[in-house]
């Protein structure tokens, strides 16, 4: 069966995700403002579910339909086959977003759409109440100028949620954008990557994952696992390809500091929750001021202090000046900051040769872009 599956995602970064659908192989790929959507059969949506990385969820995409008023709303989502996707006992929670749309009232829309699919469900089934007992089939309606997208969650919990960072330091990277960020770059497993602001270990723990091609859904579990038309077979074959193709010999150069040895003592913790191989990040407690190498060809990838949730913006804008003064001499390595602050390129001392607009959270931030020449070929 032919799916219509749509991966959401943190604006900015809807080319990142494209990329790695294409690189699973999926039909269909196209790019929207804050999703891709693309096509597959249970197979695909098992598989993106397991191996994207930048994405936020995963969502089968039910129906789409023009939506004037609620009488749209209801017919359009009671016509759609229920029960040839929900059982009997089935657990179907309804939220709703809605945007430049005539039906603005949220609690309406959500009680509209219950209403629909349990009539739906209730004439079917021939139950007068339905026990919703059983598992677990979110669904959300997306109003966008006036047309409904109904959709339904195959993820559960957040596709950042990898299952290694239980404990929080302040103002923490999410894991999916320290994976878009990393991919944005010029890295890749043959290379020195060092993070001087490493917190809790977000970005070199993402790098480890990409290099040595660890499916970051590897070890944990999706709400459409319990789906009857999703079948366990097509998870177990997608977590077979994951885990067959998880890359446990390479070694990798993989450095995370900090000044903060709590912010470490949490990193060495997810590390280990994370089940790498020994060794693959070496965490380091050290002052960015004292950053030198005698390597000529490194990258670097970090999340600095904004200024804003940590320390106040003059003490982080002071750092900024550091940076730029310490990876000054470091010309033949690539340099990748992600900030909140619009004058980070003014304090750092130097215009970014690119830059991306991305949202940490509800934050706009900037990822300013240095890459230096890559290295010869050996």
């Amino acid at each position: 069966m032919q799916l219509n599956l749509v991966a959401t995602c943190a604006l900015g970064l809807e080319a990142v995700v494209s990329r790695e659908l294409m690189s699973l192989g999926m039909d269909n790929i196209r790019s929207h403002n804050g999703y891709v959507s693309f096509t597959g059969d249970a197979g695909a949506l098992c598989r993106a579910n397991i191996w994207l990385r930048s994405a936020d969820r995963v969502w089968l995409c039910l129906t789409e339909f023009g939506c004037a008023d609620f009488e749209d709303l209801f017919q359009g989502i009671k016509l759609l086959p229920w029960p040839l996707l929900l059982p009997r006992d089935a657990c179907f929670p309804v939220d709703a977003l809605t945007h430049n749309s005539r039906l603005t009232s949220l609690p309406a829309i959500q009680r509209t759409a219950k209403k629909a699919a349990v009539e739906a469900m209730q004439s079917h089934y021939r139950l007068r109440e339905l026990p919703e007992t059983g598992a677990l089939f979110p669904i959300r309606i997306f109003l966008v100028n006036d047309v409904c997208r109904v959709m339904m969650d195959t993820s559960g919990s957040g596709l950042h949620k990898r299952g290694y960072r239980t404990l929080n330091a302040a103002a923490p990277l999410r894991e999916t954008l320290a994976a878009a960020l990393l991919q944005l770059s010029y890295w890749n497993k043959d290379r020195l990557l060092l993070d001087p602001f490493c917190g809790s270990g977000t970005i070199p723990i993402e790098a480890a994952f990409i290099g040595l091609n660890r499916a970051p859904g590897l070890k944990r579990s999706f709400c459409s696992e319990r789906w009857p038309f999703v079948k366990p077979s097509a998870w177990r074959s997608a977590r077979e390809e994951a885990n067959d193709l998880y890359d446990r010999r390479s070694r990798l150069q993989i450095i995370g500091r900090d000044i903060d040895g709590q912010a470490l003592k949490l990193a060495q913790f997810h590390l280990r929750q994370a089940d790498l191989p020994e060794n693959t990040v070496v965490f380091q407690r050290e002052d960015v001021r004292n950053l030198r190498s005698s390597r000529k060809y490194g990258v670097i990838v970090t999340n600095p202090p904004y200024g804003e949730r940590v320390m106040e913006r003059e003490e982080a804008e002071e750092i900024y000046a550091v940076m730029g003064q310490v990876f000054a001499p470091l010309q033949t390595w690539s340099v990748y900051a992600i900030s909140s602050n619009p004058d980070f390129e003014y304090f750092y001392g130097r215009k970014a040769e690119r830059r991306r607009k991305v949202y940490n959270g509800m934050m706009q931030c900037t990822y300013y872009q240095y890459p230096g020449p890559r290295p010869p070929k050996s």
